[in-house]
């Protein structure tokens, strides 16, 4: 198959701050395609497709415990906001990083494809 791959963006009013959770926080590989731009390696992922009246698209990081995960995240600087709920397909919690991206972090009930 042609595709080899999935490069994702993350626009960011403080790139070099997200640069660094993404490195030294989330501890993700990467390499440096020069002057600091980090281009990281992703843990395994999967796409799902719902249903919309308009064309979107989202990123969110999963993981086996969000308690747990929210405390070593938090413990390194990472905000949250509001409190962890309950939407059926998971236990869910937005993270606030670098410059105000907003992203979902969540515990997934649902089968995962990884």
């Amino acid at each position: 198959m042609a595709v080899t791959g999935i490069h994702t963006l993350l626009y960011s009013s403080q790139p070099e701050k997200l640069r660094a959770v993404l490195r030294d926080v989330f501890g993700w590989d990467h390499v440096d395609d020069g002057d600091g731009w980090l281009i990281f390696a992703l843990p395994p992922a999967e796409m799902g497709v719902h249903p919309g009246e308009a064309p979107a698209h989202e990123i969110s990081m999963m993981c086996d415990d969000l308690a747990a995960t929210m405390d070593e995240l938090g413990a390194k600087g990472v905000a949250f906001e509001g409190e962890p709920s309950d939407q059926g397909y998971g236990i869910v919690v937005k993270m606030i990083l670098p410059g105000g991206v907003a992203m979902s972090l969540y515990e997934p009930r649902h089968e995962t494809a990884i």
